[in-house]
């Protein structure tokens, strides 16, 4: 049962994020585009997500030192700021800036069968493994 929790919690995202238009890259780029065709529908979602979760996390998540399934939770210990986080924040946000896709709604517009989506999921993986090849 423990198991199932984060699927559906991931469908669950990957659905709003359908539902609320996230998973298209034009909405994301309009977002972005303060000078033209600005859209801030992103903020809306984004805000509301926020309203929804910071109840839940301040009253239940917080005060947890066990997961449901009975496993510690473990939280990042690092609070440094270095050239590392900076550099690779930047280009992240770059990548989304550029392409209008972030990964979680990259993953759930996989499901409408855009070559391109594919295309980025291959390079975020590919991305994924070099970062964690030079960190080892």
């Amino acid at each position: 049962m423990y198991r199932l929790i984060p699927l559906l919690s991931g469908l669950l995202f990957g659905l709003g994020m359908a539902v609320s238009g996230m998973t298209d890259p034009v909405n994301v780029i309009n977002f972005l585009d303060f000078s033209g065709n600005w859209d801030p529908s992103l903020a809306f979602v984004m805000g509301g997500a926020i309203a929804v979760f910071m109840p839940s996390y301040f009253l239940v998540i917080k005060q947890r030192k066990r997961a449901l399934d009975g496993e510690e939770v473990c939280l990042p210990t690092n609070s440094v700021i270095d050239k590392k986080l900076l550099a690779g924040a930047s280009l992240f946000g770059l990548g989304w800036g550029v392409s209008g896709i972030c990964p979680g709604p990259a993953l759930a517009s996989a499901f409408y069968g855009n070559l391109s989506i594919y295309l980025f999921i291959l390079a975020m993986i590919f991305g994924s493994l070099m970062a964690k090849k030079t960190l080892q």
